[in-house]
């Protein structure tokens, strides 16, 4: 159904471009124009054919403006079409405390409690917003060199290094770390950021199946055995690349399993933390954390700032010698991107401070607790109400399958109707038979929140018949014993 579903908007979008071929219905998009016919094409016509003809008829359900705090609630402004959403124009009315389940507020730092922001806003008065300059001329604040300490005290690690961008901190530190005649094993669900990096890189890429440790083995083996093509030298380095937590798939990493096959074939190993550093873990602390592992058995530790800590950027975290003053003086973003933004700077100081009970509360715990126990009771209703869902039952990342293109729209138009903000995820971020819809939860929902969420979505699941599984699951309160964190201190 999903196939065919796609296949009938597919023939009317061919039909629909030979109206506009013969001058019957008006095209929107950009086109060359006549006098250029003859150059190298800027815009290929058939790349551009899911934007213009499939895409285009349900661009409402992305992109939309929010005009309030991203916290457990925000407010939307209401956009309406004339033209079938090739534009939009704003009502001037605005939808008041929608439900955010969309939002990688994990531990519901992304606030603006002015008690929790006095720091922030010492810092900002007394530094600024800006820097204007790279670390390695006169952007090097003190602030900066107090977050690095803080990471590796936080990750129990040598060291670290802070960016400014989280999508940076990958795609320009890889290419510093290898390059040509180096190998990189890739994850089959890596981020953009890490394929990008990887792609820069000039280094030889396969990709293994997800979560597969025979794919990888099997390629680790091959790597050893006959080196580099065609010279059969053998590789200069093996990097492995994983994510902690996937964020289309809410699956994590099998980390024990691959720093046994780093240490057997001699590899590296780049884990990529974004979305699951502060998010899993009994303190918080990530995979690595979760898995009772050894932080020095990860060559490369990133993560960004962007989810758990509310702010932005990302780091490096590692050995002192060989990584992290190494990246200092070859990546890219250390030497020539402008340094991370003081009161940035300084809220992700106060969210590891809160998170590591350095400023003498338990308020840090006590998120990761909540937003563990959020999880559990969210995807537990979920798998006795009867929808399929992916992931690990620890991942604060929680997509449903909705397949069909044609329900993937219902469903967000009918959420949103009733107040409940969600991102749906289709082809080509998701195979085309796998659309989804993603669940972001936060330590800062409360019971009642996800209650009346979940509530809707029995609703809709219904409504669209969108409860595919099969498989019957205890009820939540047969398999808790309903210890809620929210009132613990």
């Amino acid at each position: 159904m999903t196939y065919l579903g796609f296949g009938i908007v597919t023939l009317f979008g061919y039909f629909r471009d030979f109206l506009r071929a013969v001058g019957l219905e008006k095209c929107h998009l950009a086109r060359e124009r006549d006098e250029q016919k003859d150059f190298v094409p800027l815009y290929q016509d058939f790349e551009n054919f899911y934007t213009r003809n499939l895409y285009m008829r349900v661009r409402d359900n992305w992109n939309r403006p929010i005009c309030s705090l991203p916290g457990p609630v925000f407010d939307l402004m209401e956009r309406v079409s004339d033209d079938y959403n090739w534009t939009f124009r704003l009502t001037g009315r605005t939808l008041h405390n929608v439900i955010n389940v969309g939002s990688y507020n994990y531990l519901g730092f992304a606030e603006n409690n002015a008690d929790f922001l006095k720091t922030v806003a010492d810092k900002t008065r007394q530094y600024g917003v800006g820097v204007c300059s790279t670390r390695q001329e006169i952007g090097n604040l003190g602030i900066h060199e107090e977050l690095e300490q803080l990471v590796a005290k936080f990750l129990g690690v040598e060291s670290s290094m802070t960016f400014g961008m989280g999508f940076a901190t990958n795609s320009m530190n890889i290419p510093a770390i290898v390059g040509k005649g180096c190998l990189i094993l890739s994850d089959e669900l890596n981020h953009t950021s890490l394929i990008l990096g990887a792609r820069l890189s000039g280094a030889t890429i396969r990709v293994f199946k997800h979560n597969n440790m025979h794919s990888l083995e099997k390629m680790l083996s091959e790597a050893v055995c006959s080196g580099q093509p065609r010279t059969h030298r053998p590789w200069k380095k093996i990097l492995i690349m994983v994510e902690g937590i996937y964020s289309m798939e809410g699956s994590v990493v099998r980390l024990p399993e691959i720093i046994a096959l780093k240490k057997k074939y001699k590899a590296y190993l780049y884990l990529d933390e974004a979305h699951s550093i502060g998010a899993v873990g009994a303190s918080g602390r990530g995979v690595t954390e979760l898995f009772d592992v050894n932080p020095a058995d990860v060559d490369v530790m990133m993560g960004t700032f962007t989810k758990s800590f509310g702010a932005a950027g990302g780091y490096i975290a590692g050995k002192k010698v060989s990584l992290v003053d190494y990246l200092r003086s070859h990546s890219h973003s250390a030497v020539y991107a402008s340094a991370m933004s003081p009161p940035v700077t300084e809220q992700i100081i106060r969210a590891m401070k809160c998170i590591m009970g350095k400023d003498g509360s338990t308020e840090g715990i006590r998120r990761v607790r909540q937003l563990a126990e959020n999880t559990r009771y969210f995807r537990a209703r979920l798998k006795e109400m009867g929808f399929i869902i992916y992931g690990n039952d620890d991942s604060p990342v929680v997509p449903i399958l909705l397949y069909m293109p044609g329900k993937v729209v219902a469903f967000a138009r009918e959420m949103l109707e009733r107040r409940i903000g969600v991102v749906v995820v289709g082809f080509p971020a998701t195979p085309i038979t796998e659309a989804r819809a993603r669940f972001c939860l936060s330590a800062a929902h409360t019971r009642a929140m996800l209650d009346q969420v979940l509530h809707h979505l029995n609703e809709v699941g219904d409504a669209l018949c969108l409860k595919f599984s099969r498989k019957k699951y205890s009820s939540w309160s047969d398999l808790s014993d309903e210890t809620d964190f929210e009132l613990g201190s």
